[in-house]
């Protein structure tokens, strides 16, 4: 895996804006995939090793509800919550940046059951990310470290379940002091797991209970439209496709009306159509009604 491990330096016009600002910002990053990319949203969830069945529900339902809507999703690959996190991201084919506390090396990636996360990762356009060379073991003391990265990358961090003294605490406290906004998922306060996320929301943190909470608080859902709709019509090869995949955007059209609203002959719009089926744009609902796909 190391032979595609990359560098880039602090100096360099391509180190992510936002890692920039913090005071202790690293000199150096390491990554393997698809480094970040021009406007994109990035986000991060994180959470305890240990989650209760509760906590894999809320976090599968709330990243998966975020990566719909356009968001890159941040964490640190660990056991549970952060694994987790990672997992639906690939599952849905959707983009995912995990912050290692180890190099990127095979033999130094923590841990090594996520070799095939990792790896799955890269597939679908993501990244691994590390302040630490290849080589690095995973000694204790670097993980509370990449924490500061994690915030550092996210425009707001989530934290889903964690203890009185758990590490993801350590990533909400580094996005304070970023000025970042921390969200946080209730839980019953009988539950140990709930005791650090139930404190962060007393101290401030924002009550979260869909992916809704962070997109409005964040204010941010006009820039994930516009990043949609952007992506959207960047796959129409030519003038005629972009006009239909514009008339169909809001809901799905019948034929007739799709030529009524494009104002193109109705032999280009069928030949059009079927085209745009077979590369799988657009799909036919039957009766000559056609969607987005």
């Amino acid at each position: 895996m190391n032979y595609d491990i990359k560098q880039i330096s602090i100096e360099d016009e391509n180190y992510p804006e936002s890692l920039k600002k913090i005071s202790d910002a690293p000199k150096t990053l390491y990554y393997r995939g698809d480094f970040f990319k021009e406007n994109e949203i990035c986000f991060a969830v994180v959470g305890t090793r240990n989650p209760t069945d509760y906590g894999k529900r809320v976090a599968m339902q709330i990243v998966g509800e975020l990566v719909d809507a356009g968001l890159t999703i941040i964490s640190g690959m660990a056991p549970g919550i952060d694994t987790l996190a990672h997992k639906v991201c690939v599952e849905k084919g959707k983009r995912t940046i995990a912050v290692l506390g180890t190099g990127l090396d095979e033999k130094s990636i923590y841990p090594q059951e996520n070799l095939g996360l990792a790896k799955k990762i890269i597939e679908t356009g993501g990244c691994l990310i590390s302040e630490l060379s290849p080589g690095s073991p995973g000694l204790k003391f670097n993980f509370p470290k990449r924490n500061r990265i994690v915030s550092g990358l996210s425009l707001g961090v989530l934290i889903v379940e964690a203890k009185e003294k758990s590490g993801s605490l350590i990533t909400a406290n580094y996005a304070k002091k970023q000025g970042k906004k921390v969200f946080a998922v209730p839980g019953q306060i009988f539950t140990s797991n709930a005791k650090g996320t139930n404190r962060l929301i007393k101290e401030g943190a924002i009550l979260t209970e869909s992916a809704e909470d962070v997109l409005k608080n964040l204010e941010i859902e006009s820039l994930v439209q516009k990043s949609l709709e952007i992506n959207k019509f960047q796959t129409a090869e030519n003038e005629t496709e972009k006009l239909i995949l514009f008339a169909i955007s809001e809901e799905p059209l019948y034929i007739d009306k799709i030529i009524q609203a494009t104002k193109l002959s109705p032999p280009v719009v069928a030949t059009t159509l079927a085209l745009m089926e077979i590369s799988g744009k657009i799909r036919t609902l039957g009766g000559g009604v056609y969607s987005l796909n």
